[in-house]
């Protein structure tokens, strides 16, 4: 620790995978470049034949491994088809910022979904609405939902800022939308980045306590969640989990949402923080000596909330001014406990 930031070094989650972990990952890389030989010149045939046992490994080492729940390898196949057209537009280098939010939370939708709702109980709870019809008599309607209240109402949503802000508010509304009492997660907020002059195999990841906002007595004894739209090395969650542990903070459980993970930062962050249950959208194969995801989808944080400039970057509250009066408006209570904890 220097100047009130937390520091973690690469080696130190490697020492996490074990033997069998480091070869399931070599054979990934290695069938990776032979993908990639097709992609210049394009040769689409063998590009999706690669893709495709790609596929099939990955599938069969994440069996081997229980907390990490892979949208394609856990759900029904009739949802497949949206999960991979929702994954293709966050891709896809013509997708413009609003598309890119809009296909963003369809993202973290059907996570919620998949870690909350498909696998519930016969329990029901009922939503009993007011309608605006009033002709002959004031109308009301009733929903039955899925009763999961003792899974959603011991949360907090631990924010790793700043790419995982928007999401992490998408997946309080939902936990808002199903509660039976309207409960509200509290946030806690870490800022969170990596070192970008190193490489993925000395990467160090840095947590500024100075520009973090939370209270230790929160988070003890609560269900962590964390919405991180790309999770690349694991680095950033295990940081900020081993500091709150180091703190007295025992969490009941952890949670970790990705839009798209590689493969080795969903084991080492299993591997690292037992109690942790990794839920991902699309596991990726591999990452490239700088740590990016391949093929991934580029800086899921620019794309979410534009780029900062390099001597201005903006801090909490200019980030959510900016998400503009339609995005306030429809996250205004999980703003409003943002703006407590910041605030003080």
């Amino acid at each position: 620790m220097n100047d009130n930031k937390i520091i973690l070094k690469a080696e130190d989650l490697d020492g996490y995978l074990t033997a069998e972990d480091m070869s399931d990952l070599k054979r990934l890389d290695d069938m990776f470049k032979d993908t990639m030989k097709s992609f210049e010149p394009v040769d689409e045939a063998k590009i999706v034949e690669g893709y495709d046992k790609l596929g099939k490994e990955m599938q069969a080492i994440c069996a081997k491994h229980p907390n990490i729940k892979v949208f394609s390898f856990v759900t029904e196949e009739g949802a497949h088809a949206e999960c991979s057209r929702v994954i293709s537009k966050l891709r896809d280098i013509n997708t413009d910022h609003q598309e890119f939010m809009y296909y963003s939370q369809r993202a973290y939708e059907m996570l919620f979904r998949m870690a909350y709702t498909d696998r519930h109980s016969d329990k029901k709870s009922h939503m009993f609405v007011k309608t605006p019809v009033t002709y002959p008599v004031q109308n009301y309607a009733v929903h039955k939902i899925p009763d999961i209240d003792d899974k959603i109402e011991n949360t907090v949503m631990c924010v790793m800022l700043r790419g995982a802000l928007l999401p992490s508010m998408i997946m309080s509304k939902e936990i808002q939308e199903y509660s039976s009492h309207d409960y509200i997660t509290p946030f806690a907020l870490f800022k969170i980045s990596r070192n970008d002059k190193k490489g993925e195999s000395d990467m160090e990841y840095i947590m500024d306590l100075n520009k973090s906002f939370f209270d230790l007595k929160q988070l003890d004894g609560k269900d962590l969640i964390f919405a991180d739209p790309m999770n690349a090395t694991g680095g950033s969650l295990v940081t900020v989990v081993k500091y709150l542990q180091e703190q007295g903070v025992n969490p009941k459980s952890i949670a970790f949402f990705n839009t798209i993970s590689t493969l080795k930062g969903s084991i080492r962050v299993t591997r690292a923080l037992p109690n942790c249950t990794c839920y991902t959208l699309w596991v990726d194969p591999v990452m490239n000596e700088k740590a990016y995801i391949m093929p991934g989808l580029g800086d899921a944080g620019d794309r979410l909330n534009g780029c900062d400039t390099q001597d201005s970057p903006r801090n909490i509250i200019q980030l959510i001014a900016d998400y503009g009066h339609n995005i306030s408006g429809l996250y205004r209570r999980q703003l409003y406990e943002i703006e407590k904890i910041v605030l003080g």
